[in-house]
């Protein structure tokens, strides 16, 4: 067995989970970036609306979107990339539900992924002030990158969790999930419907 996952980032549009509008994946086998890629997606209908807050954060904005492929439209793509490896992401139950919800929203499969998160991998393994993403990275010897975009997001967390089985001798992501004490979420279910009141 050997270190192998794909870490994931997602931007969204507004304060919605379905409403992913960029995607960053990097491939990692054997404790090494292999692959990396990352493409703009056009939010679902009903969930597309650009809030100026997460413009402010990531700088994208609807027009560069509207000729993007859709969430459906992208997702083959982005299972095929991630294939059946363990997704890992800085605050992973963040990027993990933009897919349960964005597929809800859709009317897709929900693909059942598992997961790690780095940030509670980086809470095991460093002792920082903070562990917000670009903190934990450079700790992991990741230096300046353009935070929010999610490509060089999703790099960044693939090198914590790379630094992190480095550094606790492990071999596989699960075996630094044991190692740290942290959980492998998963796998990825759709979501809850929501409860119909009783009636009267």
């Amino acid at each position: 067995m050997a270190l192998d996952f794909t870490a994931i980032d997602f931007e969204t549009a507004n304060s919605s989970p379905a409403s992913a509008c960029s995607v960053g994946l990097v491939r990692v086998r054997d404790g090494a970036v292999v692959a990396q890629t990352g493409w703009l997606i056009r939010p679902p209908a009903g969930h597309d609306q650009f809030q100026e807050w997460n413009v402010r954060i990531h700088g994208i904005q609807a027009h560069e979107v509207a000729d993007a492929d859709s969430w459906s439209a992208q997702l083959d793509r982005l299972c095929a990339f991630a294939g059946a490896d363990v997704l890992v992401a800085h605050n992973a139950g963040f990027d993990l539900n933009v897919i349960r919800r964005a597929c809800e929203a859709t009317g897709d499969d929900c693909p059942p992924y598992r997961s790690l998160c780095s940030l509670a991998v980086a809470r095991k393994v460093y002792d920082l002030e903070s562990y917000k993403l670009p903190i934990a990275a450079a700790a992991a010897g990741f230096g300046e990158f353009p935070h929010h975009d999610a490509l060089a997001d999703a790099r960044a967390c693939a090198q914590i969790v790379i630094d992190a089985a480095r550094r606790t001798g492990s071999g596989t992501v699960q075996q630094l999930a044991e190692r740290v004490g942290v959980a492998v979420g998963g796998p990825l279910a759709p979501a809850a419907p929501a409860k119909v009141p009783a009636a009267a």
